[in-house]
């Protein structure tokens, strides 16, 4: 006779008992970019509900979103034309075409940065790519941007300066790599501050030197790029991202590539001569630089995504 084993056998759990493992695998950044893609309404009505939450209860609503940059065409106009005086005519032009783009620029990357640590009720609460956070501060940025156009075209009216139209199309490169490239550092610099809070007060003084370090309040042809030739160095200046995008704005709106200084009398180049295709070659190659830098934006952001809900 075979003896049977008296070993007990294992009880199995009920299911209401029994553990549950959770695996997370991380997704890959081009099923995280598919993802951002499927849900871009979701993106913009963000970015309308930022709109609304900034101007609630506002009188003027969107008109406060004028303000700021008048301001600052004021205080430049003031210092540059009346003070300094720097005998570039019309120059208000000049300098509010660099500024439009530096704004949206500034704008986008200043508020994206701490959006994810202000916004921490809603991503430790609610599953949705979080990429979309920085991405709709980007987009309230654009609805910004096209309120700018209202002051420019009442300057173009008021000084009488005609835009080279046979020059616009320039601009859509432009703004597709100004887009593409506020948006990869966005969502950079967004999940880079939920690891390191101080990135948000470094982000804003980085952003105070690049913006002296853009030909936006000076001419890169006339007060910039002969020194630089001089030393075989256009080529380092030329590697700010920005300054292709705000060269091919002021050339658009901007049309006197030489003008005649009111100051001393003289000519002078103050854009570069460069044909439509060489500012075109520039954007286009700032567009491809920053769409790369996107995917890797994202690619960082899967990567510290999994510790949020700690750090937060």
């Amino acid at each position: 006779m075979t003896e049977q084993s008296t070993a007990p056998r294992p009880q199995r759990r009920p299911p209401e008992q029994r553990e549950t493992r959770i695996v997370s695998a991380r997704s890959s950044v081009w099923r995280r970019l598919e993802t951002l893609w499927s849900d871009r309404e979701l993106v913009t009505h963000l970015s309308r509900t930022d709109i609304k939450v900034k101007y609630k209860n506002s009188a003027l609503g969107l008109v406060w979103s004028l303000v700021s940059p008048l301001m600052q065409l004021a205080i430049y106009y003031f210092v540059f034309q009346v003070v300094l005086k720097n005998g570039v005519p019309d120059f208000v032009i000049f300098l509010f075409a660099g500024l439009m783009v530096w704004n949206f620029f500034q704008g986008s990357i200043t508020t994206s940065t701490g959006i994810i640590v202000e916004r921490s009720g809603i991503v430790k609460k609610v599953s949705f790519p979080r990429e979309i956070l920085p991405l709709s501060a980007v987009g309230a940025q654009v609805v910004y941007f096209v309120m700018q156009l209202i002051p420019m075209a009442a300057f173009l009216l008021i000084v009488g300066v005609n835009p080279d139209w046979s020059l616009a199309w320039l601009l859509f490169p432009a703004l597709a790599a100004l887009l593409v490239m506020a948006s990869a550092l966005s969502v950079l610099f967004s999940a880079l501050n939920v690891k390191a809070r101080d990135m948000k007060h470094l982000v804003e003084i980085a952003m105070m030197a690049w913006f002296w370090l853009t030909p936006i309040v000076y001419s890169f042809e006339y007060q910039l790029s002969k020194q630089l030739h001089n030393l075989h160095l256009t080529w380092l200046y030329l590697a700010n991202p920005m300054t292709p995008i705000v060269l091919t704005f002021q050339r658009v709106f901007y049309p006197h590539v030489q003008i005649v200084n009111t100051r001393t009398g003289a000519l002078e180049t103050i854009q570069p001569t460069w044909p439509a295709t060489t500012y075109a070659l520039l954007d286009v190659a700032v567009l491809v630089v920053g769409a790369a830098l996107f995917v890797g934006a994202v690619s960082v952001f899967g990567r510290l995504e999994g510790n949020f809900a700690e750090e937060l």
